[in-house]
Order: C-alpha cells, then sequence, then structure tokens
C-alpha cells in the first residue's frame, strides 16, 4: 500500500509541475497587447478553452495530491516500530560479555621507562644523520 501512494505521489507532482508550465504566465496578456503572443498557438484550445482545462486539471491534481499527502503522512505515523529519537536508532546499546575470572587478561608489552635509552646532549639522533650547520 505504501509503495503504491509513494508512485501515485511522484506521478501526481509531476502531473502538476507539467501542468503549470503549459498555462500562460500573468503578465502573458501584457506581452499580446504590444504585438506579441496570440496568433496560432493561442487558438490550439479556442480563445479561453485551454487556461480553463488547465486550471481545472490542475486544481484536481493538487487535490489529490494534497490527499495522498495526508494518507502517507498518517500511514508513516502509525507504523508497528516507533523509535523516539532517530539518535537511539543509530546508536545500539553495546553487550559485554561477563568478564570470565578464570582466563587472565593478556598482559601489554610496553617497555618500562628505565628501559628506554636516554639520547645524548647533543640530541637524539647519531652523528652521521645530522649535518653540520653551516656558519
Amino acid at each position: 500500500m505504501d509503495i503504491i501512494l509513494l508512485v501515485l505521489h511522484v506521478v501526481l507532482s509531476l502531473g502538476i509541475i507539467t501542468l503549470v508550465l503549459l498555462q500562460k504566465g500573468a503578465g502573458a496578456s501584457a506581452g499580446a497587447a504590444f504585438g506579441g503572443g496570440g496568433g496560432v498557438g493561442g487558438s490550439v484550445f479556442g480563445a479561453t478553452g485551454a487556461s480553463n482545462f488547465l486550471s481545472k486539471t490542475t486544481a484536481i491534481f493538487a487535490t489529490a495530491f494534497f490527499i495522498n499527502s495526508i494518507a502517507l503522512a498518517y500511514l508513516a505515523s502509525n507504523r508497528d516500530v516507533q523509535i523516539d529519537s532517530v539518535l537511539d536508532a543509530l546508536t545500539a546499546p553495546a553487550i559485554e560479555a561477563p568478564a570470565d575470572p578464570a582466563v587472565p587478561a593478556p598482559a601489554l608489552d610496553v617497555p618500562a621507562a628505565a628501559d628506554v635509552p636516554v639520547g645524548s646532549a647533543e640530541g637524539d639522533s647519531a652523528e652521521g644523520d645530522v649535518p653540520a650547520p653551516a656558519e
């Protein structure tokens, strides 16, 4: 049912866009007063036939679009699974396994501070690695 309503929604929206683009704008009559417009293109549906047909069809498509929008909103709000927040859906609680006291934790192989060699007074690198400063 949801998919049928979504497809109908797309068809209605494309129909409304097409019908609105086919209609003449409000400034079309002002252009006709100066010699533009009219002609063969204006007489396809008759003098006022196109505007009446297109405006009535647009009103029907718009009404169906609004009813379909309300139906889709109703179906979306009455889903079986209700989530309080978007963040709750993204962050699932981590399930921690109980620690087994019989198994010891692995030891980390980190050298102690006494095992790390300390650099010389000249620097931490060897003499051959660093070029002599230019004087």
